[in-house]
């Protein structure tokens, strides 16, 4: 699911014209983990945490937080660099600089 937030961070990416990421890719084998952002060919996934200020049950719970690490975790041990960003990162302009920092 395509978010406001995840949509602004793709006009970001796409202004500065960095290469296009794969949309709600799968990084991982064998499992149905869904990163928001990657950039398949650099080995990058990025992560848009928009519901940090707002109680989101599916990841604020204590199963939630659990999946998600393992998810992270997965990715690291396969070869990813994983980025993580707040909506304030994406609406300042910092996620998307350090996105270009690493791709650049």
């Amino acid at each position: 699911m395509k978010s406001d937030l995840e949509l602004e961070l793709l006009s970001q990416i796409r202004l500065l014209k960095l290469p296009e990421p794969e949309r709600e890719y799968r990084a991982i084998p064998g499992r149905k983990f869904r990163f928001d952002f990657a950039w398949v060919d650099q080995k990058v996934l990025a992560e848009v945490q928009g519901g940090i200020y707002s109680y989101q049950p599916s990841h604020a719970s204590a199963a939630g937080i659990r999946r998600d690490c393992e998810k992270l975790n997965l990715a690291v041990a396969n070869g990813w660099k994983v980025y993580h960003f707040t909506s304030d990162m994406v609406q300042s302009g910092e996620a998307v600089k350090i996105i270009e920092q690493e791709l650049r």
